[in-house]
């Protein structure tokens, strides 16, 4: 057994005294992981109380109470007239302390001591910037969430009796009711409760589609355009994709044939009401074709509604799935994106045996809900307050959208070529000069400009991106246009210049 004095406590315990934790609190929790790391073995006795404050510059009764924490979570014995002790708290053989080494347990390991696979399928496609101005693929502008709504209605369910019923139901009828109706009136869906399941995001939903559907090596087709997320999480499950053509009535289904022809697919994923990057909207006869391909080759549709409640005409086409008769398609989707972000949900809509199978699944790896804001959404829903919501910001965002498109038709003339979108919150843009897009990210940082990359298309037949404009006042779209024309002519006439 040690004794007290040769333990160099210094050596591996470390006070900040500018830290918020409590002082005694840093000294008991440091003194357990170093009985835990067997720099203080199983019945070394401890310095008492006046030699601990001297070997620490601290007051007494701090060492005190640090000792009283630390015997209350059982890792020494104080015995009256005799000392503090540490106790025996698991079988491991510790080794004796080096009184020679400074050790450091003041901070968390950097590095495993294992080994494991690291997915580089999965590396987060974001930047961190510092940039003042940045673009989007298409993002609501958080300024204009709506917040007063919501925070008023939940304030006010927290002070109702009924509440307290609620706290601990996994699902809320009332809320998945409306949310249902919702969506059968907005999407021509004909669904009831047991046709959905609610999720975190529609990120959620899909890796669970994806979990449930996709085995090793079966084949998923996607357009040679798409959604980098969906892609991802695809790859997750070891699978192969097929790409699909697409043009400018979207994803081209004698392609698609072809593909079918040649290998089994299992799974087709796409987003027809706004493509993801191109903004295309399906056309009607390919909708019926690609519903008939599904029947003929057995595959899979997921459904993607990917800006569904962005369309700025008076009849937007409604999804695949209202006309799904055969039970081959997956719809999934995000409500509330225009809201504050703890009130956004997911949702995944499909035959019940799947719904069923899915839930299983779900409540493994998220089980909690917030019975609360499920009440809150379903009461903006039955109070007409998210029409009004989506009403007021289409008006704003299809403003924004005009702006921009103007604007870039009036400071790039011939260079550029643009559909203007029916719907959703970006546009994609074809360049029609020779750019190094990257060349253009790395020049905009300077003028304080932040291009994700997640945004830029660039391969020997396509100079492409997908611009986000709801984000932007009309000032920024003025501002991010003059950067975007100062930074294109550096480029083109530095081309010029070797020719």
């Amino acid at each position: 057994m040690n004794s007290p004095a040769e333990i160099p406590f210094n050596s591996f315990i470390e006070i900040d005294r500018n830290a918020e934790t409590a002082i005694y609190l840093q000294l008991a929790n440091q003194m357990a992981k170093a009985i835990q790391l067997g720099y203080l073995p199983i019945g070394t006795k401890l310095p008492g109380t006046r030699q601990m404050s001297t070997i620490f510059n601290l007051h007494r009764n701090t060492i005190v109470a640090s000792f009283q924490e630390l015997e209350a979570q059982g890792w020494i014995e104080i015995i009256p007239n005799k000392g503090s002790f540490v106790l025996n708290q698991t079988t491991q053989k510790f080794q004796k302390i080096d009184t020679n080494q400074t050790y450091n347990i003041n901070s968390y390991s950097d590095e495993t001591g294992f080994t494991f696979e690291k997915s580089f399928l999965l590396d987060h496609p974001y930047e961190n910037f510092t940039q003042r101005l940045y673009l989007t693929d298409g993002t609501v502008d958080p300024r204009l969430a709506e917040l007063k709504i919501p925070a008023k209605l939940y304030s006010t369910i927290l002070k109702r009796k009924s509440s307290v019923r609620k706290i601990n139901q996994s699902q809320n009828d009332y809320f998945l009711s409306h949310l249902t109706n919702y969506l059968n009136l907005t999407r021509g869906l004909h669904l009831s409760k047991n046709n959905i399941l609610v999720t975190r995001s529609a990120e959620i939903s899909l890796f669970l589609t994806a979990r449930i559907l996709l085995k090793e090596n079966e084949f998923v087709a996607v357009s040679n355009l798409s959604y980098y997320k969906s892609n991802m999480i695809f790859q997750t499950q070891n699978v192969k994709i097929k790409q699909i053509k697409t043009d400018e009535n979207g994803i081209n289904t004698s392609d698609l044939r072809q593909i079918c022809e040649q290998f089994p697919i299992r799974m087709l994923y796409l987003t027809p009401h706004h493509h993801y990057p191109t903004t295309v909207t399906l056309s009607s006869e390919r909708r019926i074709e690609l519903v008939n391909l599904s029947k003929e080759f057995g595959f899979v549709i997921i459904e993607d509604d990917y800006d569904f409640d962005f369309h700025y005409s008076n009849h937007p086409i409604l999804p695949l799935a209202s006309t799904d008769q055969n039970g081959m398609v997956i719809y999934t989707g995000k409500f509330g994106n225009y809201l504050a972000p703890g009130y956004r949900v997911g949702f995944l809509i499909a035959p019940q045996n799947f719904i069923e199978e899915a839930k299983k699944h779900l409540y493994i790896l998220d089980q909690q809900v917030d019975p609360f804001i499920e009440q809150v959404i379903g009461e903006m829903i039955d109070e007409g307050e998210i029409h009004r919501v989506l009403k007021k910001l289409r008006k704003e965002y299809k403003e924004r959208r005009d702006y921009f498109c103007n604007n870039l038709l009036n400071e790039f003339e011939n260079q550029l070529s643009f559909t203007l979108p029916k719907g959703g919150l970006a546009v994609w843009i074809n360049w029609n000069i020779q750019l190094n897009l990257m060349q253009l990210k790395t020049d905009a940082e300077k003028y304080d400009l932040h291009i994700p990359q997640t945004i830029l298309y660039q391969t020997h037949q396509i100079i492409g991106m997908r611009i986000g404009f709801a984000h932007l006042t009309f000032d920024e779209i003025d501002e991010i246009i003059s950067i975007l024309k100062k930074c294109i002519a550096k480029q083109l006439n530095s081309i010029k210049s070797l020719i």
